[in-house]
C-alpha cells in the first residue's frame, strides 16, 4: 500500500476518535490529554501526507513515462531478434517460424493482409558489412544501425509516415488573415477573412518491388549469415530507389511524383539562375528563403547539391579571403559559427538531383527547412511500414534456388511548399 494511503487512513481514524471525544460535555483530564495527543498526531500526519504525495507524484510521472515508451521498447526488442534467415528458409522449405521472428510476423498479420511473409522495414537495417562474395558465417554482428542512415530524404528533413490502410491527408491553411485598425472611434476594423485549407493527400497508388535471387549454394554455405546479405542488398536497393523517387519520381509508370520533378504541381518556388553560381547569388537565395519562412538563422536551412556543383565551388578560390566559394557557403549556412566544425547542412548526392545537362553544363540545388515542427515533405509507407515478402520457388527450381520479391506501397506529398526552394540552371562554366 502506498504511504500516502496509509497516512490517509490513519488521519481518518484520528478524526473519528476526535469526533467521539468532542461530543463529551465534561471531559476528564485523561480525555483532554488524549485529545491533545490526537490533535498533535493529526498535524504531524498532515505534514507527512503532503510530503508523501509530492514524492509519489514524481514516481507516478516516471512510471507514466515508462509506460508510454514500453510498447515501443518491446517492439524494438522484437525487431532486434528478427531473422531474415528464417523467412528465407520458410519461403524455400516451408520451415516454421519460431522465436521473435514468429511473434513479429504474427503481429503484422493481425494488423493487415499480406500475400507472402510480412517483414518490418526495420529488419532491413544493416547489421554488419561484408566486402564481397558469400558472407562469412563467423562474422561478429555489431549493434544494429539505423535504417538508411545516409538517406538523402532524411537529411533534407523528410518525415516517414507509417500508414495502416487507406489514404491520409494534411489540411494546410491557405487563407490570409486581414489585420487592420479602426480609423475612427466608431469605425470598423478589417473585414473578416474566411478560414480556408487545402488537403495534401498520401495515397497507396504506387507500389515498389525489390527482387532477389538466392542460390542453393548460398543457402548451404552461408548459414545464419545469409540474412546479412539479404538485409544489405535490399537496404541498398530500397534506399537508392526511395531517394530517387522521393525527389525525382516522374509521377508516371507507377512512380510517385517527386519534389524536384513535381515542383510546379506542389507549388514549390523555382528560380532559374541562368548564370554561374556565386556567393552573392547564394546569399540572395538564402535571404529570400529565410524571409518566406520567418527563419531566424541560416543554420536552419538544409541544402542538397550535386557533386559537380561541389567541385565547381571548391575550385573557385576567393583571392582576398583565401578560401573557396564552397567554404564561404558552408560558413553562411553554419550561422558564421567558425569556432567549431560546420553543421552538416549541405548534403551532396548524385541520386536526388538530375545530372548536369546542356551547354554550358547546368545543375540545380534544393533548399528545405522545418517550420513550426512541420516537415518540408512527407513520405507514406503502407502496411505500417512493413514489406510484403513473396517467394517464387519455381523459376529457379532446376538449380535449387529461390527468388523472393519484396513489395511496398509508398507515396510522396509536399504539405507546405513554401518550405522548399529550387534553384535551377546553375551554369558550371
Amino acid at each position: 500500500m502506498l504511504l500516502s494511503k496509509k497516512l490517509e487512513l490513519r488521519r481518518s481514524e484520528i478524526r473519528q476518535s476526535l469526533a467521539e471525544l468532542a461530543n463529551i460535555e465534561s471531559p476528564s483530564a485523561d480525555e483532554t490529554r488524549k485529545m491533545t495527543e490526537l490533535d498533535a498526531e493529526y498535524r504531524a500526519k498532515e505534514v507527512q501526507y503532503r510530503a508523501a504525495l509530492i514524492a509519489e507524484d514524481e514516481e507516478r510521472r516516471e512510471a507514466g513515462a515508462e509506460l508510454e515508451t514500453r510498447s515501443d521498447n518491446e517492439w524494438s526488442t522484437l525487431i532486434g531478434g528478427f531473422e531474415m534467415r528464417q523467412v528465407a528458409l520458410a519461403l524455400k522449405e516451408g520451415r516454421a517460424l519460431d522465436g521473435q521472428t514468429a511473434e513479429v510476423v504474427t503481429e503484422l498479420r493481425s494488423q493487415g493482409g499480406f500475400t507472402g511473409v510480412p517483414v518490418p522495414i526495420e529488419a532491413l537495417e544493416v547489421r554488419n558489412t561484408v566486402a564481397a562474395g558469400t558472407p562469412d558465417p563467423i562474422a561478429t554482428r555489431p549493434i544494429i544501425d539505423r535504417l538508411f542512415p545516409d538517406s538523402v530524404a532524411s537529411r533534407i528533413g523528410a518525415q516517414m509516415i507509417n500508414v495502416g490502410f487507406g489514404a491520409i491527408e494534411w489540411p494546410v491553411v491557405t487563407s490570409n488573415v486581414t489585420v487592420g485598425w479602426a480609423a475612427t472611434e466608431n469605425g470598423n476594423v478589417a473585414d473578416p477573412t474566411p478560414f480556408e485549407t487545402t488537403d495534401r493527400p498520401l495515397k497507396p497508388d504506387h507500389c515498389m518491388g525489390v527482387q532477389m535471387r538466392i542460390s542453393r549454394n548460398a543457402m548451404q554455405q552461408s548459414g545464419a549469415a545469409l540474412e546479412q546479405a539479404i538485409r544489405r542488398d535490399m537496404n541498398a536497393a530500397m534506399g537508392q530507389e526511395m531517394d530517387r523517387a522521393i525527389l525525382q519520381g516522374s509521377g508516371a509508370g507507377g512512380q510517385p511524383l517527386g519534389m524536384m520533378t513535381g515542383a510546379a504541381t506542389y507549388g514549390v518556388n523555382v528560380n532559374d539562375l541562368g548564370a554561374a553560381p556565386t556567393y552573392a547569388m547564394f546569399l540572395q537565395e538564402i535571404v529570400a528563403f529565410m524571409t518566406a519562412n520567418t527563419i531566424t538563422s541560416p543554420n536552419q536551412v538544409q541544402l542538397l547539391i550535386r557533386p559537380e556543383l561541389f567541385g565547381w565551388l571548391e575550385g573557385q578560390v576567393n583571392a582576398d579571403l583565401h578560401m573557396s566559394e564552397y567554404i564561404r557557403w558552408a560558413m553562411l549556412v553554419a550561422g558564421r559559427n567558425v569556432s567549431g566544425p560546420f553543421p552538416n547542412n549541405i548534403t551532396t548526392t548524385s541520386n536526388g538531383i538530375p545530372a548536369p545537362s546542356g551547354d554550358p553544363l547546368s545543375t540545380s540545388m534544393l533548399m528545405t527547412t522545418r517550420t513550426g515542427g512541420v516537415a518540408p515533405l512527407f513520405v507514406g509507407l503502407w502496411n505500417n511500414g512493413a514489406l510484403d515478402l513473396i517467394r517464387d520457388p519455381y523459376t529457379d527450381a532446376q538449380s535449387g534456388g529461390l527468388r523472393i520479391t519484396a513489395l511496398a506501397n509508398m507515396d510522396v506529398t509536399v504539405a507546405r511548399p513554401v518550405q522548399s526552394r529550387i534553384v535551377t540552371n546553375m551554369q558550371l562554366s
